[in-house]
């Protein structure tokens, strides 16, 4: 999910218990938007903290002038060859800029079935990730380097890089393959059961409704992470792997971020008006014509607009999960 989804889902959850609602009513207490600051700090600790203090072993930086397929792949394959021999290494995938509003994308893919790193130049993209006709390479743009260890992909088995900052991919043995992880710093320890405890004592040193608050906010986006593809570290630090997500949606989904938002809104009225003096809305046409009837509208026009376009392809599909995940914070 998206900042914004993030932060209105915490304020909702604040929304449920009737002291925090009389609170802000009659005293102009933030503790709704503590709610909300819980819900978006998970993802502000990893994109603002995290990232900056990560290991770097090697880096694939590409000359935007003249890009040596062959050479990157070949980097990354020594790179999991290391790793296979029980040496975890961690990959730093930097872009090219050309301008500044013009930068060249290529893709790395891990071909676990044949066993090879493959790297592939594409064409020249604006900031907008809009590409410019006819702008692929003239020249062959791809690289082979065989892999002899197996390889296992965590994640997307390709890795889109094109604009800003480029994803750093962990390679590290496990039993007998190698792990592909990406972005090996974005939910551990901050989306972690763990954290939202942590929070949650620390709220608790204003009062124990403020440290309730805090850490449901920051559950709850732990909660929403997992109805993704990355998964969350959720033990830390019992464990130091991610539970995979469910794969029912990605992070960037317009959709999804906006019938959150939505529900978000609906319960947030419902619960000020449950909680009020003299309350004024009826439960079940309340949700009916708040809920049931738009998202029955929305969502059947969303399948029906699905059938008319074309399948997207794996690798369209496949867009950069880095650039998703930091606009949540970009508030």
């Amino acid at each position: 999910m998206k900042g914004v989804a993030h932060f209105i889902s915490g304020v909702a959850v604040a929304t449920f218990f009737p002291q925090t609602v009389q609170a802000a009513a009659q005293d102009l207490s933030f503790i709704l938007v503590l709610g909300g600051i819980g819900g978006i700090l998970p993802d502000t600790l990893d994109f603002k903290l995290a990232r900056y203090f990560a290991h770097v072993d090697c880096s694939v930086d590409p000359d935007p002038a003249a890009p040596d397929a062959q050479a990157m792949a070949e980097t990354l394959a020594r790179a999991l060859e290391r790793a296979f021999a029980g040496q975890p290494v961690t990959v730093q995938l930097h872009t090219m800029k050309l301008g500044a509003d013009l930068w060249r994308q290529y893709r790395v893919l891990f071909d676990t079935e044949a066993g090879a790193v493959v790297v592939r130049i594409g064409s020249l993209v604006t900031t907008a990730q809009v590409p410019y006709p006819a702008s692929e390479p003239v020249e062959p743009a791809e690289g082979r380097a065989p892999v002899s260890a197996p390889m296992r992909a965590t994640y997307d088995a390709e890795a889109v890089v094109d604009i800003f900052s480029g994803p750093a991919l962990a390679f590290r043995r496990r039993d007998d393959a190698v792990d592909i992880i990406f972005l090996p710093w974005h939910r551990r320890w901050s989306h972690s059961l763990l954290l939202a405890l942590g929070l949650g004592l620390l709220g608790a040193l204003l009062s124990p409704l403020h440290g309730l608050v805090l850490g449901l906010g920051a559950l709850v986006h732990i909660l929403e992470d997992q109805l993704g593809h990355m998964g969350s570290n959720l033990l830390f630090p019992l464990s130091r792997r991610r539970v995979p997500g469910l794969k029912l949606l990605r992070s960037g989904d317009a959709l999804p971020n906006f019938l959150t938002v939505w529900l978000s809104l609906v319960l947030i009225v419902f619960n000020l008006d449950r909680f009020s003096a003299a309350p004024l809305l009826t439960p079940l046409p309340y949700f009916l014509i708040t809920l049931l009837v738009p998202w029955t509208l929305i969502l059947g026009a969303n399948w029906l607009l699905g059938r008319r376009r074309a399948p997207r392809t794996t690798e369209a599909i496949a867009v950069s999960e880095v650039l998703e995940e930091a606009a949540e914070v970009e508030m």
